[in-house]
């Protein structure tokens, strides 16, 4: 009996981590997507010419 409990759990856990993995999988690709239009409609609003849409 405990050992179908462990299985269970097991089977449980592994299917909440794949989940988790692909939610975050497409998390990252919303954000390089971000990124990606940064780049592209940039302002040109710096001092030096060519401006950068992130602060740092």
């Amino acid at each position: 009996m405990v050992l179908i409990l462990l299985v269970l759990l097991l089977a449980l856990i592994l299917f909440g981590a794949g989940f988790a993995l692909k939610v975050l999988w497409w998390i990252a690709l919303a954000v390089l997507v971000v990124w990606l239009l940064g780049f592209l409609v940039r302002g040109t609003s710096a001092a030096g010419g060519r401006g950068r849409w992130y602060k740092w």
